[in-house]
């Protein structure tokens, strides 16, 4: 005996319907989920350098402040921020540069030129020329940027 399953029209309809409901939620829900994970699944951008301004600005042994503006992309966000850095150098070729922020709690730091020191004044945290810790609650030396002069241009690595 041969049993024949006809499909009758409810049925196609009802098959009908949740296939093309299945197609359009496929053709939103794909593109939705690359758009959300896409980003976490690109490799990190590489550094790059950023130019502070020209060499003849930074005097001998005094701590010159450097202001850069930079884009920062998250995911899908971009951020425009302002880099702060201090240079400073002994013989006019060999540059140092470090952070203008505390390493206690982010404040920013300023060169005091009268006592030769760093001051940060949340905390009256002390930082030497050099950027290591005077006194005060810090934990640590100020934070470095690999620094490089070309052209009598000053550049810091940063991203």
């Amino acid at each position: 005996m041969e049993e024949s399953q006809d499909i009758n029209r409810r049925s196609f309809m009802s098959i009908a319907t949740w296939a093309i409901g299945a197609l359009i939620s496929a053709a939103f829900a794909i593109p939705g989920v690359a758009y959300i994970i896409g980003p976490a699944l690109r490799g990190r951008e590489a550094q790059e350098w950023i130019r502070l301004g020209s060499t003849s600005k930074v005097e001998l042994n005094v701590p010159t402040l450097f202001k850069a503006r930079i884009q920062r992309k998250t995911g899908w966000i971009v951020n425009e921020e302002e880099l702060a850095v201090y240079v400073r150098t002994d013989n006019g070729r060999d540059f140092v540069a470090m952070s203008n922020i505390c390493t206690h709690l982010g404040c920013r730091v300023r060169w005091i030129s009268d006592q030769d020191h760093f001051f940060c004044p949340c905390h009256n945290a002390v930082f030497d020329t050099e950027g290591n810790v005077a006194s005060g609650p810090p934990p640590r030396a100020l934070d470095r940027f690999e620094v490089k002069a070309e052209d009598g241009q000053l550049y810091v690595l940063g991203g």
